[in-house]
């Protein structure tokens, strides 16, 4: 896999021979220094950014086949992204933030999913919150419940507990964990935390746009 980019000082390799398998139910964290690709490589496998050679399949899906609306389409089913950030609506309740992806694919439960969605990351008495009114760590049960809320093959993670203090970042990552195994989802973590990347069954390791250690099944 390659990505190069256009900028004032001419073109730039953010990936570059890169080459990683991961297979179904598997849990990888991604680990590697700042700036070395790891957040560009998530975003190629989840289809918001397109790889400019090589080949990308995720989940028998070849995503260079598909075009824009093709790929929201492919994220809508198949991938669930949990962010730093949170990325949650802030004029939407806890329910309604979780329920976007439904209502985009046209479940008509949207809202019952949600709320089953949400009880399942212990936010059951949260429901009709607003992100302001949630501490962050409930803003990112938020973020997972809306990331599994549609039963993904997939579920990434990029530095999910990076803006939480430990004793919940802890209790997040055991709730993403949980909920990955339950759905039998592939999950990937990217994370400067050593700890938790040994919790996965295999650590990969970025360098320069390159994986440099794939590592192997714990």
């Amino acid at each position: 896999m390659h990505l190069k980019l256009e900028s004032l000082a001419g073109e730039v390799n953010i990936l570059r021979g890169l080459n990683l398998q991961v297979t179904r139910g598997e849990t990888l964290a991604v680990v590697g220094p700042s700036g070395s690709g790891k957040s560009t490589m998530m975003m190629v496998i989840a289809g918001l950014e397109r790889a400019t050679s090589g080949l990308v399949r995720v989940a028998g899906q070849d995503l260079a086949a598909l075009d824009e609306d093709g790929l929201a389409l492919f994220r809508r089913k198949r991938v669930g992204i949990v962010f730093q950030g949170f990325h949650l609506v802030p004029t939407m309740t806890a329910r309604e933030n979780v329920a976007i992806p439904l209502e985009f694919a046209g479940i008509r439960d949207a809202f019952p999913r949600a709320d089953a969605a949400l009880v399942s990351v212990g936010l059951g008495h949260r429901l009709t919150h607003y992100p302001g009114q949630l501490s962050g760590g409930e803003q990112q049960r938020v973020a997972l419940a809306r990331a599994v809320v549609i039963e993904p093959e997939l579920l990434l993670a990029d530095e999910p507990t990076g803006n939480l203090d430990r004793e919940t970042g802890h209790q997040i990552i055991e709730l993403m964990f949980e909920l990955a195994r339950a759905r039998g989802a592939t999950l990937i973590l990217i994370t400067h935390d050593g700890e938790l990347a040994r919790r996965c069954s295999r650590i990969a390791r970025m360098q320069d746009g390159r994986i440099a250690d794939a590592g192997v099944p714990a």
